[in-house]
């Protein structure tokens, strides 16, 4: 079995960053699941978090490539544009 070289990433304050090798074939789940991040911080549930590569956004069945950087994406604590109104005002 051949192994590839992938980041796995979760946008907290420190910015978490886990370089793992995973199977040639493995899909974007196995990738996460394998790098312990799950174990590390709890609050990730990937059936609610969005997961992308790349900052595009990827379903969990999808396969991963050498290199590629994963992103778990945390829920949005104000919506963008709220956020650009309350700016806009003052």
């Amino acid at each position: 079995m051949s192994f590839i070289d992938v980041e796995i990433v979760y946008g907290r304050t420190g910015a978490q960053v886990i370089r793992q090798k995973v199977a040639n074939n493995a899909t974007l789940r196995q990738a996460i699941e394998q790098s312990g991040i799950l174990e590390m911080y709890p609050e990730i549930d990937l059936d609610s978090n969005e997961v992308g590569i790349f900052s595009r956004k990827r379903g969990l069945h999808e396969p991963v490539r050498a290199g590629d950087r994963i992103e778990i994406y945390r829920p949005l604590i104000v919506d963008p544009k709220e956020a650009r109104r309350r700016r806009a005002k003052k």
